[in-house]
């Protein structure tokens, strides 16, 4: 026979509506209380019922991580991997499960969170990033649903979102490249409808302008977040009749794939071609050179999202949360892109 809460009272000496108030972590009961009720919880073997538990108190102490695309694909790029861990961490010591959901398209993604939040599965939403005019969020703002965006949105700049400074982090290592004398400096970008990508871009962008460099579009190539856009933007780029001598790539993934075409190719780097890159994944190190990465706090970028979101969800009104939380970035250098360029080119 399964133990009751009525069964935990009893023993611990209190009511049973003491216990639902140690289960919710309700502020007026003492920690002494609260630490002699979850030690006759886990003496009994009691486990709480989570749909009772959500019918009492309107929440179901779990929030959904939403995929922009298929799941196999994103877990090829340790990035989100990372994300992941700092979210499910913060959510954890919260006291909140983390359920992982995504579609093969824009239409499945906004269906997938239709169900779960008019479902009551879960309490709220993180969005791993956004696009230009993005349908989930529109989804979630038209219905007022908690949510928060690890990026920012063009459309609701008042949303709640945590986010690197893309624009200056790029501005950043166009500049590192700058100063090691390259002027024929290319872009390899994801795809043109992220933010992330037009961030990244725009700071590349302002960077050759504020030093005198001429903006080449020809330089510039799109792709995704895959090694295979890093592999075929070299095929293009080392034929072009004058290339760069330099390439700011928009993530590490894409960088592997880079350095991949050029060993084909019979270029070195950084002697013909330095490269710098952006998120600096564990693996930048071990790569052959160790890469040159922009370290955006991955881990912390998750764990900021989790806490934010969890904070809004249980936010009584009482005071105004900040809506905005950016995360500080760093250049990590390494041998990819140390090589000065003489000057006379």
């Amino acid at each position: 026979m399964s133990v009751t809460i009525k069964d935990v009272a009893k023993k611990a000496g209190v009511s049973p509506s003491t216990v639902s108030r140690v289960l919710s972590n309700h502020p007026r009961i003492s920690r002494e209380t609260s630490r002699r009720v979850k030690d006759i919880m886990e003496e009994l073997g009691y486990h709480p019922n989570i749909m009772a538990k959500s019918l009492v108190s309107k929440t179901t102490e779990s929030i959904c991580v939403i995929l922009p695309k298929p799941a196999e694909e994103l877990f090829l790029n340790l990035f989100f991997m990372e994300l992941i861990r700092g979210i499910v961490a913060q959510a954890n010591r919260a006291g909140y499960d983390v359920l992982i959901s995504s579609g093969g398209n824009e239409k499945e993604e906004v269906e997938a969170v239709s169900r779960l939040l008019h479902g009551r599965r879960v309490d709220g939403a993180i969005l791993l990033y956004s696009r230009q005019d993005d349908p989930v969020v529109n989804f979630l703002k038209t219905h007022d649903y908690p949510f928060v965006l690890v990026g920012r949105s063009d459309s609701y700049p008042d949303i709640l979102s945590v986010d690197t400074d893309n624009v200056q982090a790029a501005y950043d290592a166009t500049r590192h490249l700058i100063a090691q004398g390259h002027e024929r400096i290319g872009f390899v970008s994801g795809p043109p409808n992220l933010v992330v990508s037009k961030d990244r871009l725009e700071g590349y962008n302002r960077a050759l302008t504020d030093c005198g460099i001429t903006l080449r579009k020809d330089w510039i190539v799109e792709g995704e977040f895959l090694q295979d856009s890093g592999y075929r933007a070299m095929s293009f780029f080392m034929n072009l009749p004058e290339r760069p001598t330099a390439l700011v790539i928009v993530d590490d993934i894409v960088s592997f794939g880079v350095l991949r075409g050029l060993h084909e190719l019979g270029y070195k780097v950084p002697e013909d071609v330095s490269i710098i890159s952006f998120n600096n994944i564990s693996l930048t190190e071990l790569s052959t050179p160790p890469l040159s990465s922009v370290d955006i706090g991955i881990y912390n970028l998750g764990y900021t999202a989790s806490q934010a979101l969890i904070q809004n969800i249980r936010h009584d009104g009482s005071s105004v949360l900040p809506n905005r939380y950016v995360i500080p970035h760093r250049l990590m250098i390494r041998e990819s892109s140390m090589y000065s360029m003489p000057r006379s080119l």
